[in-house]
């Protein structure tokens, strides 16, 4: 549809004005838009410099800057907050969709985009049923994340040698421990003082229980073989620490056994489901932590007196068994004599089987014997009677007397030396000459030894007869 032009008899209108022009009695002059919202910001700011609003969170996120933005409604409203980093990171819990909040700030005007917001300083849960709520949803996510899987659950060890606890070091809490813990079974203890409460507990309670699953074994600190993480009793805001996030991570993560002992018996926060046991109080947790030495001394002694016993049965049982089985048994004489019987019948048959043997090589020597002894013997009697008159040959070539009967002459002293040296015949004085058929008495000229008597003169010697040939003759 044409939209007509205007009449142009309606330029009289002042509504229909081209230009802008002021009126007759007009003193509001025109404002630009900054400096509208620059004086919509100062009135709202002065106005609601510091407010407190009670509302459910909707929309919240965390920017990587690290700024929380959010939106507060009821059920008629609905107001943007926006929340600085310094004053997000020191929030005592994680804000999430749905939990009811009182926001404490100052309203404030967005004029970029023409909106009004409330710039936060500090957030609150409005109230333990809001805050039971936060509960719920913060176990629910971590829930679901299997933190409180039953099959993450270590075993608690039987006798720890070393227990360490994250508590309060000025409370009762650690008194009551440290009592119960003498009283049962005296173990040693490190303490790992926090703050259980307030501004920064539950990173200081994280922060303990990380630093005590980190000692290595074997260094100058001892790595505690039990953890127990200890408070006394309080409303669920003075709990709330042990329901944080990061506490809740840290004892899960814990290498080592936890006990969670926070607040009295009808208390429960998130640290007792991802403990690997919860104690409904602390004093309850040095119970579980050991056992009571008196109890293990007399069960010790109860085991050793059953055992001996058993021992002592077992071994009656075993004699009365033996007794019954030796009486069964053949006598020692009954057992050897088939044996010794045996042994003299083997003796017989060795001895027999030892003389026909040695009748039979007896015989079988006399019958070899007979056919070689001949030709052996007469053998053997030529090659010694060859080799004997070689050496009578040789001996009669060497004797000395041999010669006499060639012309030659032996000359000996007076006490019938040989003299071979003319040197020594001087000085001997007397000499005998000895010839083939006797010896001949020479004294030296000039000498006053008186001479030898003559002596028989010895005759050369002949060489042996050889030995006659003879028959085999008698062996025996």
């Amino acid at each position: 549809m044409a939209v007509p032009f205007p009449d142009p008899a309606s330029e009289t209108d002042p509504a229909a004005r081209l230009l802008a022009e002021a009126a007759p009695g007009d003193n509001v002059p025109p404002l630009s838009v900054s400096q509208l919202s620059a004086a919509i910001k100062r009135t709202v700011e002065d106005g609601f410099a510091r407010v407190r609003v009670r509302g459910e969170l909707s929309g919240a996120k965390r920017a990587a800057s690290g700024h929380f933005y959010a939106a507060l409604k009821d059920d008629n409203a609905l107001i943007d907050m926006v929340m600085w980093k310094g004053q997000a990171a020191r929030l005592a819990f994680r804000p999430e969709d749905g939990i009811e909040v009182i926001a404490t700030g100052k309203l404030t005007t967005y004029p970029g985009r023409s909106k009004y917001q409330l710039v936060v300083d500090t957030l609150e849960v409005a109230g333990e049923g809001a805050l039971m709520l936060l509960f719920e949803k913060l176990k629910a996510r971590l829930g679901a994340e299997g933190l409180f899987d039953v099959e993450r659950k270590q075993e608690l060890p039987r006798l720890p040698r070393i227990i360490g606890v994250v508590t309060s070091p000025t409370g009762a809490v650690i008194r009551d421990i440290l009592h119960r813990l003498a009283d049962r079974f005296p173990t040693h203890v490190i303490v790992w003082p926090v703050l259980v409460q307030g501004d920064g507990a539950a990173a200081q309670v994280a922060h303990a229980i990380r630093g005590f699953d980190a000692i290595e074994p074997g260094g100058a600190v001892p790595r505690p073989d039990l953890v127990i993480v200890a408070r006394g009793g309080g409303s669920i805001e003075d709990l709330w620490a042990f329901n944080e996030e990061v506490v809740v991570r840290a004892i899960a993560d814990c290498r080592i056994p936890t006990i969670s002992a926070v607040g009295h018996e009808t208390d429960t926060t998130l640290a007792d489901y991802a403990a690997d046991r919860r104690a409904p109080t602390p004093t309850a947790a040095a119970e579980m932590a050991v056992p009571v030495r008196a109890e293990l001394q007399e069960l010790l002694a109860t085991w050793n007196g059953r055992m001996i016993g058993a021992a002592n049965r077992q071994q009656g049982l075993w004699a009365e068994r033996l007794t019954a089985l030796a009486r069964h048994l053949p006598r020692r004489e009954a057992l050897y004599a088939p044996q010794r019987q045996r042994l003299d019948d083997s003796g017989d048959r060795l001895d027999r089987s030892q003389r026909q043997r040695l009748a039979v090589i007896a015989e079988r020597l006399a019958t070899r014997g007979a056919s070689l002894r001949p030709a052996l013997l007469a053998r053997r009697w030529d090659r010694d009677r060859a080799r004997l008159e070689g050496l009578g040959r040789l001996l009669d070539s060497l004797d000395p007397r041999a010669l006499l009967s060639r012309g030659y002459a032996m000359v000996r002293d007076a006490g019938g030396a040989i003299v071979t040296t003319a040197a020594r015949a001087r000085d001997t004085g007397h000499l005998r000459l000895q010839f083939a058929d006797g010896e001949v008495p020479v004294t030296i000229a000039g000498s006053d030894v008186p001479p030898p008597a003559p002596s028989t003169p010895r005759p050369a010697r002949k060489p042996p007869a050889p030995p006659p040939k003879r028959g085999q003759g008698e062996l025996f």
